[in-house]
């Protein structure tokens, strides 16, 4: 994956990020190129994630690649156990990748990794699917028709 990538995220409650991704799984809804790959229920997860030290940690991680944990430890002047815990945070949402790096003193062998330089992100107001205008829910459609 190159850090050059642009991340495409999206705005879905859990109830409809749930009947979109059984849509996908039973063949009902095949995503187009463009819709956001990564999902965050709520605008204020998105902000969280993405507030405003979390980009600036990220921005770090892209432009001086560290090796370490420790590393990062200096450049942000962040602790450790902090640092750890919004990592894992965005490697669940794609926007890094923690890969084997040199062991530490103490330290698990982590290097944090930048997989995108940006992000994208989709906010359906209409409470549809990308590209569907509403939830897939095919027992809703039957009961309706």
């Amino acid at each position: 994956m190159s850090a050059a990538k642009v991340i495409r995220a999206g705005i879905m409650p859990m109830d409809a990020m749930r009947a979109y991704t059984l849509a996908i799984a039973r063949g009902e809804h095949k995503p187009k190129a463009g819709e956001p790959k990564v999902w965050f229920t709520s605008m204020k997860s998105f902000a969280e994630v993405l507030s405003d030290e979390n980009r600036e940690l990220l921005r770090i991680i892209f432009d001086r690649k560290p090796e370490s944990l420790s590393e990062l430890e200096r450049l942000t002047g962040r602790r450790a156990n902090n640092l750890s815990r919004t990592l894992h945070t965005m490697e669940r949402y794609g926007l890094v990748r923690l890969e084997e790096g040199p062991k530490g003193p103490g330290r698990r062998a982590v290097r944090p990794v930048a997989a995108a330089r940006a992000v994208r992100l989709e906010v359906d107001i209409a409470g549809g699917l990308p590209g569907r205008g509403r939830p897939v829910n095919r027992q809703e459609d039957r009961v309706a028709a």
